[in-house]
């Protein structure tokens, strides 16, 4: 994806082309960090902020006083138990705490309060433990509390009416000074963490409490968890403020999440994009894969799970590692917080056993791992210490014998030293005492002395093992893991990590400000609520210098006929109306006409098929035949969380069939439109196959960054844009959009809220 030579433009050309959209500035440091653009208010031309504000989580994550409303120490109410806990929780945090009961006179024996008026001193952070939090957050804002906790349910997980309850919470807090975690949260942010720890750290984010205990329990291996973030349903403060915050936190090495839904998909964008600057990996959890999950998912915390491919794309698209299980979770948060940058992204397989690299080395060549085969130098090398009838090209087979002696540590430096690898991984499929103790210290001692990533993969069931709990989790140099298959996933995240952090430029730097000259002319064609004609979705496309084909509207025979002589045989007719769809199944297209009998014949026919199906038709429109190219579409949705979405595939019949498209949130720059075209199954299409010529691919991405700009100037008034097919033509002659849909937004209702 980075540093990308695609086509003949340079990457400067290139850079020049996308910048034309907004110009890169530099800024200021935020928390001490240098590197985000100056005026963090900035808008781009559709009004969204283009930059995530950070807020100052600091009182809220280590507060210095805390505020327990309905508090309680009546043994058997649910209360007592998170009030004990949070008592703890004060005390190691060095927090003053004052329980709030308006019929208690103390609780654990700390004086308790009537109310939040009566409170000694401003507090920090309020925790409500009661049923109904909305009347105690007025209290709360009247008296200037900084941060707020509602554990409370029955909110928009509930349906529409808890819904409701929860916007007025939300519209409480809005604009007042407080901020509010929750409603419907937990514990989580209260629990202890350990302080034996060093280390980079990784801080989590979840949106249901349960499925970050597994991250959590990381701290019983020796890796350091810094902060956990429940956010429940996010009526004001969302995962994408704990986000930003934690990318701008020192001590953190990775975010870890599990995401159910997104509040808004911009903010987490933007907060992702942050993160991205500061080089600071994200690792998701995101449920919604399929129709279930996203339905089980939204009904637990009341958000949008978001269109999985563009929430995906979305993701992939701000460098947010995506993966499945929270076993994935533990281990590339783990790998990605704690390993160093890699020095060459090659991978060596290194075991005692021909069976297990060859089976390894298969695996993670599937995954994308590049296998580099070592030197002759190098094999004649390590021949020294492996008998000569074992492989040691890559996979490194031992037979087993020297890793008992001297000889396997010599083996692994003379691997960890070749310039061609960055990873080795040693997988152990079963402790074999002594010999596997040996190997993990070499190991281990091996990697405390390297600059480069060195895994091995514990394959007992029982790791009970001191190799294993003594020697291996021991050591922070040396990433551990039960499964063949987490060690791939995370090695492919981290390699993809740094590739992508190393020559990262944040596509809001580049996103247009102000609008360009084809707005206004756009704007004029525009019609709210209504389908465009292909004709005047063609003139849509006009604007934004999009070519379309040589073309007139016509009202009768002899007017088809002479422009048919303008636009020059052979032609293409079709009716043009604006609620005309899909003109070819009707039979509302005629190809491939060479006379003007066959244009008057046609224009009848075509005006016959109208009046029977009941069709309004503005004309029929002459085109100019375009016969030879590689058919693709190109379009605009609009996605409930991410607003306009831009998607690239196969088009004409093969969109509905083969279902090959790749999609961009805008604002994106041209190496992403060139990684749109490379996810395409088809893609070699366009490169030329079975004798036929390359395709102006170069042509290609130039209307899919047209289109994303008509995305963002129009924004939500274009409801829905569908080029299909766009005929790319053989390499420098362009594409022609040969068929447009355009939809229009109906215009607001001025009674609505």
């Amino acid at each position: 994806m980075l540093g990308s030579t695609h086509g003949t433009l340079t990457t400067d050309s290139r850079r020049a082309r996308v910048l034309a959209c907004g110009e890169q500035r530099p800024g200021p440091a935020v928390h001490g960090r240098t590197g985000d653009p100056a005026g963090t208010d900035d808008l781009d031309v559709s009004g969204r902020p283009l930059y995530a504000d950070v807020p100052d989580l600091d009182r809220f994550f280590r507060p210095e006083s805390v505020a327990i409303i309905g508090a309680s120490d009546a043994e058997g109410r649910p209360n007592t138990g998170i009030t004990r806990q949070l008592v703890r929780w004060a005390e190691r945090v060095g927090a003053r705490l004052y329980p709030v009961h308006p019929a208690r006179a103390s609780v654990f024996s700390l004086p308790c309060s009537r109310s939040v008026a009566e409170l000694p001193e401003r507090i920090d952070l309020a925790v409500l433990l009661v049923s109904d939090p909305l009347p105690v957050v007025a209290e709360l804002v009247e008296a200037k509390v900084r941060f707020a906790v509602a554990f409370a349910s029955g909110f928009a997980e509930t349906g529409t009416d808890g819904a409701a309850a929860q916007e007025r919470l939300a519209a409480a807090v809005r604009g007042s000074g407080l901020r509010m975690l929750g409603p419907n949260t937990n514990l989580n942010a209260f629990e202890p963490f350990r302080d034996d720890l060093d280390g980079p750290a990784i801080a989590l984010i979840t949106q249901s409490g349960h499925q970050g205990r597994p991250v959590y329990a990381l701290q019983e291996l020796g890796v350091r968890l810094s902060h956990w973030a429940p956010t429940g349903n996010e009526a004001d403060l969302e995962s994408a403020d704990f986000l930003s915050y934690f990318a701008e936190r020192p001590e953190v090495g990775a975010i870890a999440c599990y995401v159910e839904g997104l509040k808004d998909g911009r903010s987490f964008l933007l907060a992702a994009d942050r993160a991205a600057r500061r080089k600071v990996p994200v690792i998701a959890v995101k449920v919604g894969r399929t129709e279930t999950g996203a339905r089980t998912a939204a009904s637990h915390t009341g958000k949008l799970t978001g269109a999985d491919a563009v929430v995906d794309a979305a993701m992939r698209q701000f460098g947010v590692i995506r993966v499945d299980g929270l076993d994935e979770l533990q281990d590339t948060a783990t790998l990605l917080a704690r390993a160093r940058p890699p020095r060459a992204d090659g991978v060596v397989v290194y075991s005692i056993s021909g069976g297990t690299g060859a089976h390894v080395a298969d695996l993670a060549t599937a995954a994308g791992l590049r296998l580099p085969e070592l030197s002759e130098a190098r094999q004649a090398e390590l021949h020294q210490w492996i008998p000569p009838y074992l492989s040691v090209a890559n996979p490194v087979d031992n037979g087993g014998h020297p890793v008992g002696d001297w000889r396997g540590r010599k083996i692994i430096d003379a691997i960890l030293a070749d310039p061609s690898v960055g990873v080795l991984i040693c997988p152990v499929t079963g402790p074999f005492p002594p010999l596997s103790d040996r190997l993990v210290r070499d190991l281990v001692d091996a990697a405390e002395e390297s600059d480069k990533l060195v895994c091995v993969v514990w394959g007992s069931p029982a790791g009970t093992e001191p190799a294993y709990r003594e020697v291996l989790l021991g050591s922070s140099r040396v990433a551990t893991f039960r499964t063949v298959g987490n060690c791939l996933t995370a090695v492919r995240a981290w390699l993809g990590h740094h590739r992508f952090v190393d020559g990262y430029r944040s596509p809001f730097d580049e996103a247009p400000r102000t609008p360009s000259p084809s707005y206004r002319k756009a704007r004029e064609l525009m019609r709210p609520g209504q389908q465009l004609s292909e004709h005047a979705a063609k003139q849509l496309l006009r604007t934004y210098g999009i070519r379309v084909p040589r073309e007139q509207l016509v009202t009768s025979a002899a007017a088809a006929v002479r422009a048919a002589g303008l636009v020059g045989y052979p032609v293409v007719m079709k009716a043009s109306g604006a609620r005309i769809a899909h003109k070819t199944e009707l039979g509302l297209v005629k190809v491939g006409l060479t006379s003007a009998a066959q244009v008057r014949d046609a224009y009848r026919e075509l005006t016959d098929i109208a009046r029977y199906e009941e069709v309004e038709l503005d004309g029929v429109l002459v085109c100019q035949m375009v016969e030879r190219g590689v058919e693709m579409v190109v379009g605009v949705t609009h996605d409930d969380l991410f607003g306009p979405t831009v998607t690239v595939g196969l088009g004409g019949v093969l969109v509905e069939v083969l279902r090959d498209s790749a999609v961009r949130v805008p604002p994106f720059g041209e190496e992403q439109a060139w990684d749109m075209l490379a996810e395409l199954r088809g893609r070699a299409l366009l490169d030329g196959v079975r004798g036929r010529p390359p395709a102006d691919v170069d042509a290609l991405v130039e209307v899919v960054l047209r289109v994303q700009r008509m995305a963002l100037e129009l924004g939500a008034d274009l409801a829905e844009l569908d080029i299909n097919p766009l005929m790319v033509l053989e390499r420098g002659q362009g594409a022609v959009a040969l068929d447009a849909l355009a939809v229009c937004r109906p215009p607001a209702d001025p009674a609505a809220p």
